[in-house]
C-alpha cells in the first residue's frame, strides 16, 4: 500500500515521503494513530496545501521534547525492590516500573518510550536507560535499584 508520512517514522521514512508499506502495518499502526495517511492524488494535493503547517508543528514538538530531554538527561531514578543477600531481585524491574517512578518526578513519560538495552533490571546497583522522547530525542538516565530483603 502506498501512504504519504505525516510524522518522522523510524526505519521508514521523514515527513511527507511516500512509501510502500504491508497493508498491515497501514490498517492497523500507521493510519489510526495518525502517522501517515493513504497516497491518493486527492490526498497528496491535500498534503501538499498543509505541508508548510505540518512541518512547522513537527518542529515545534521537536523543540518541545528537546527542552524536555535536557532537563531528563542525567537523572537518576530511585527503585526498591525485594532481592536476595546475593544482589539478585525476586522478579525484576520493568519499563512499566521505571515510566512510573519518572513521571513521579514530573516529567511525562510512558513505558513504551523507555528501553531497557539489556532487558528488564534483575540485579541491585546503577543501571543506564535510554528513554526515547521523540524518533530524534534520546536520553540516558540512571536506574538505581536497591535491595530490601524478605
Amino acid at each position: 500500500m502506498q501512504i504519504i508520512l505525516l510524522d518522522k517514522v523510524v526505519n521508514l521514512g521523514n515527513l511527507g515521503d511516500v512509501v510502500k508499506v504491508k497493508d498491515g502495518y497501514a490498517r492497523n499502526f500507521l493510519i489510526p494513530f495518525g502517522r501517515a495517511r493513504r497516497a491518493t492524488a486527492a490526498a497528496i494535493k491535500e498534503f501538499e496545501v498543509k505541508r508548510a503547517e505540518l512541518e512547522k508543528a513537527a518542529a515545534a514538538k521537536l523543540a518541545e521534547m528537546q527542552a524536555q530531554g535536557e532537563k531528563l538527561g542525567g537523572t537518576t531514578v530511585k527503585l526498591t525492590q525485594k532481592a536476595g543477600v546475593d544482589g539478585r531481585l525476586f522478579g525484576s524491574v520493568t519499563n512499566a516500573d521505571i515510566a512510573q517512578e519518572v513521571t513521579k518526578q514530573g516529567f511525562a513519560v510512558s513505558k513504551s518510550q523507555i528501553r531497557l538495552p539489556n532487558g528488564a533490571i534483575k540485579t541491585v546497583g546503577d543501571h543506564l536507560v535510554n528513554v526515547a522522547l521523540h524518533t530524534d530525542v534520546v536520553v540516558d538516565i540512571t536506574v538505581t535499584v536497591y535491595g530490601e530483603t524478605a
